[in-house]
């Protein structure tokens, strides 16, 4: 495949931050790269780079075709146009139900795909896609994944979807500890690699370290002795000269074991493994008061001329956990506009008048941007502030963020900045919209279980069926203009699913322990691969 771009020791800083440095790589035609990497570990700076949006710091980037052509899709935009409209984008509009109104009026997933129809219907070697997945329901999500597998050009797009990632991707670009990993292959494939490897490292430096201590131990007894043979010939007359010549030997001993030992370390340079990133934080809530928290009878909603539901009545108790799901543009984000009483709507909306609601818009644009974590979170006693600074460190944030505009933030840095104001004050109730769009996979898995956890009344909006299924014991659905409430699945039909899905994981952990310890070129390897495979497949399926 021809080369387009070629990376050489290409480093970035921004504000004398070092956000990744020495990259060596290239961009192929016909690639599909996925990015990964932990919130604020320079995905997007990396695409920008790409862009010739953000000149490198160090070394250089090298295009290798003559008017290269790139277009770029962002996360988020404040503003977008639906003036000059080619028909292969209106054909997309179309194929995704996206109308072209003012683009404020859109929802989330409204907006992006009609972003996503522009980048995806222009004439482009390189394509430049970050976060494409947020915000998309399943239909949506099943028209990109097979626009993205259509696609002449080559695609670079940042992704925390891991079942995305492996139906796409050819090649994964990982950022770690401010390097870039390249791999050929998806994200599972990549994912077992970088295991094998850290399994591999792991027992190198075991074994380093017992070769250390066995060295050490020999140095540590012959000193010992050394010190004796010279303190004896010192005191023992007619044996001086002997203990003094035992000494000296003991003495070169010595030396020769710390030469050998310095020699072999340099050999093995086996480094102590890198612990994996973590995220840490939990939410609680007050005492609870009365039984119910919301009442809706016969509410109805109207927009531009569309009703997105109708004559709807349900009511929903304190500590209820509600999973509100439907497709993009059925007034998910509306409805919670109309409970906290930020839409009108016709009907009656009864909210308890004691409950303190947190809600979380999908937004990133809503923060103020100027103002530091330090000013957003002001605190006028030094316990206080370092109550929120550990927090900050739990969430995975530096030390110097603490003064830096919100605006130099990552997407997902700016929701956790929003997530930090309900886990520090105490809410009997939270709406949540989308709250795991920018996330990166540990806090994700975080919120997911903080959520289980916490003991108040849960609105959640998202289209992460594993998330809700977790977190929810109740669904609202919102679909052909109307409010359906389910009931959770039985506790025992739950309890059936997660004793499967803990069989399914023991084995692909036993399957993935044999693999680390071969080669393709072994016989079991593509029958254990495929197994793999399979049992990772299963259980994305419960």
């Amino acid at each position: 495949m021809q080369e387009l771009i070629l990376l050489q020791n290409v480093s970035v800083e921004i504000k004398e931050n070092t956000i990744f440095e020495n990259v060596n790589t290239n961009v192929q035609q016909g690639d599909v790269i996925g990015i990964i990497g932990k919130n604020g570990a320079g995905k997007s700076t990396l695409l920008k780079l790409l862009n010739q949006d953000v000149p490198p710091s160090k070394g250089q980037m090298i295009h290798l075709q003559n008017d290269l052509k790139k277009t770029m899709v962002e996360q988020e935009t404040e503003s977008y146009s639906f003036e000059e409209v080619t028909s292969d984008e209106v054909a997309l509009l179309e194929k995704w139900q996206v109308p072209t109104l003012d683009f404020s009026k859109l929802s989330g997933g409204e907006k992006l795909k009609a972003r996503l129809s522009k980048g995806l219907s222009q004439e482009t070697d390189i394509l430049l896609l970050d976060e494409p997945t947020n915000h998309l329901d399943e239909q949506s999500m099943k028209i990109l994944t097979k626009l993205i597998k259509r696609h002449r050009g080559t695609i670079i797009l940042v992704s925390h979807d891991r079942y995305f990632l492996d139906q796409v991707a050819t090649k994964i670009w990982s950022l770690e500890n401010k390097t870039l990993i390249s791999h050929k292959g998806n994200y599972s494939s990549y994912m077992k690699l970088r295991e094998q490897k850290r399994l591999t490292q792991q027992r190198e430096f075991e074994k380093q370290k017992k070769m250390v201590e066995r060295i050490e131990g020999q140095m540590n007894e012959l000193s010992s002795w050394s010190k004796k043979a010279h303190a004896q010939s010192t005191k023992k007359e007619g044996f001086k000269e002997y203990f003094r010549v035992k000494a000296k030997r003991m003495d070169a001993q010595v030396k020769s074991k710390q030469k050998r030992l310095e020699k072999e370390i340099e050999k093995m340079n086996v480094e102590p493994l890198e612990p994996e990133y973590k995220v840490s934080f939990y939410m609680k809530a007050n005492n609870k008061v009365g039984k119910r928290f919301l009442e809706v009878k016969n509410l109805t909603k109207s927009f531009n001329g569309r009703t997105l539901f109708k004559d709807a009545s349900f009511t929903i108790q304190h500590g209820e956990k509600v999973a509100i799901s439907g497709p993009n543009g059925s007034g998910k984000t509306t409805f919670l506009k109309v409970i906290l009483g930020q839409e009108t709507a016709e009907g009656e909306v009864w909210v308890s008048p004691s409950a303190k609601i947190g809600y979380l818009t999908q937004e990133v644009f809503d923060l103020p941007l100027e103002q530091t974590p330090a000013e957003l979170f002001y605190k006028e006693t030094f316990e206080e502030r370092g109550q929120v600074q550990n927090l900050m460190k739990h969430l995975g944030f530096m030390a110097s963020q603490w003064s830096e505009p919100i605006e130099h933030m990552s997407m997902g840095e700016r929701v956790k900045c929003k997530l930090m104001k309900y886990i520090l004050e105490d809410k009997d109730v939270l709406i949540l919209d989308e709250p795991t769009n920018h996330l990166d996979l540990a806090s994700r898995e975080q919120l997911e279980d903080t959520l289980a956890q916490y003991n108040g009344t849960l609105l959640v909006v998202s289209h992460d069926r594993y998330f809700l299924e977790k977190t929810a014991n109740t669904k609202l659905v919102i679909a052909n203009s109307s409010i359906h409430k389910q009931l959770g699945e039985p506790a025992s039909a739950k309890d059936d699913k997660e004793e499967i899905r803990l069989q399914l994981e023991t084995e692909r952990q036993e399957v993935l322990g044999k693999l680390s310890f071969m080669t393709p070129q072994n016989k079991e390897y593509n029958e254990l691969d495929l197994r793999f495979k399979e049992l990772t497949k299963r259980i994305k399926e419960l």
